[in-house]
């Protein structure tokens, strides 16, 4: 087994175990639920539907009228049926704020359109298995959700997000005392991600042996578990070079041995750490735009539709399942290029 494989395999076992330990406060319809699911879901999404899931039941024995007196384990399939569209809706409204072992917890229309999405799968599941004589969330409609802009940096703006890189210009003293030691990692980073739009999962577990620079290609594991190979451009090589040569004089903690990407304590770099090299670098260049590492992918996918106006080729790169998808957050580019095209028509001089 490659290292690769051995490190999607340890996250896998512990998000397995996390799952575990919530379904154990959950009612045993949940595991059966879940199990159910598992041949069409990847386990991060499982493991979100759980925590909703025991949000609701919490929900329900703790505010429910019919309910209370119930601990939410011993919920059974009966209960369920019991259950109305006027639960759910009163359901929805108590996600605008509730308290949760002490936390102060709000959610705005998407969050509450997710847990709602996580109810209709279960009450759909054993409705198909003819376990519920009608699924009553049905009948809830999804609360509205308005489209946000699509946050990306312009073409300058890239440039001087690199440049902040190299030159280390704007970071405070402290930063500076660690930017030259990680000047080379963050770019290797920061290149990648806008010039091949990889995912952050992705890009964190990234391998020392997944590079082939004969063919500037590299394989990474997609949502699901497939493998893939994206190609980059000779800039993008010329970076990733210079950092592996720097990265092959560092001596990793055992278990680190392989991971392209590290910390400065020589572990494999995480996703927390990637997300706040990005906001450090990106304020330099723009402080009217939130910068994310997904903002960064979203930026590659502008860059590579305006070049080549074939969403299909943006979607496949991107590992987007639904071309809809892609469509969806590039649409605003499709627009631009209707008006430009109705600017260019002179029907007089």
């Amino acid at each position: 087994m490659s290292s690769n494989q051995d490190f999607n395999q340890q996250l896998y076992q512990s998000n397995t175990l996390k799952l575990r330990k919530i379904l154990a406060d959950l009612p045993d319809l949940c595991g059966e639920f879940i199990r159910g699911i598992e041949p069409t879901t990847s386990i991060l999404t499982r493991i979100a539907y759980a925590y909703d899931l025991k949000v609701f039941f919490d929900f329900l024995s703790a505010d429910i009228e019919e309910f209370k007196g119930k601990s939410p384990t011993s919920f059974d399939l009966e209960d369920l049926n019991r259950v109305t569209p006027t639960h759910i809706e009163i359901f929805l409204e108590y996600l605008s704020y509730y308290v949760n072992d002490q936390d102060e917890l709000k959610n705005t229309n998407p969050g509450k359109a997710r847990k709602l999405s996580s109810l209709r799968s279960l009450f759909s599941y054993f409705y198909k298995k003819q376990k519920l004589d009608r699924n009553v969330t049905s009948l809830v409609d999804l609360p509205k959700i308005y489209e946000k802009p699509i946050i990306r940096l312009e073409i300058d703006e890239v440039a001087k997000l690199l440049d902040a890189v190299e030159s280390g210009e704007g970071l405070t003293k402290t930063q500076k005392r660690y930017h030259k030691y990680t000047k080379s990692r963050d770019l290797a980073i920061l290149t990648l991600f806008l010039g091949t739009g990889i995912r952050i999962s992705e890009c964190v577990g990234l391998n020392m042996d997944d590079f082939d620079f004969n063919v500037n290609g590299f394989k990474i594991t997609r949502k699901g578990g497939n493998q893939v190979i994206l190609y980059f451009s000779d800039e993008v090589k010329d970076i990733l070079v210079d950092y592996i040569e720097e990265r092959k004089n560092m001596q990793p903690l055992p278990g680190h041995e392989q991971a392209l990407f590290l910390s400065l304590q020589r572990r494999r770099i995480s996703k927390r750490a990637v997300q706040n090299l990005v906001k450090k670098y990106s304020s330099q260049v723009t402080q009217l735009k939130n910068i994310s590492p997904h903002k960064l992918r979203s930026t590659y996918g502008t860059n590579l539709y305006r070049e080549t106006g074939d969403i299909y080729l943006v979607a496949d790169v991107l590992g987007h399942k639904d071309v809809n998808t892609t469509k969806k957050h590039y649409a605003a580019i499709s627009d631009d290029k209707r008006r430009q095209a109705a600017r260019m028509l002179k029907l007089r001089d």
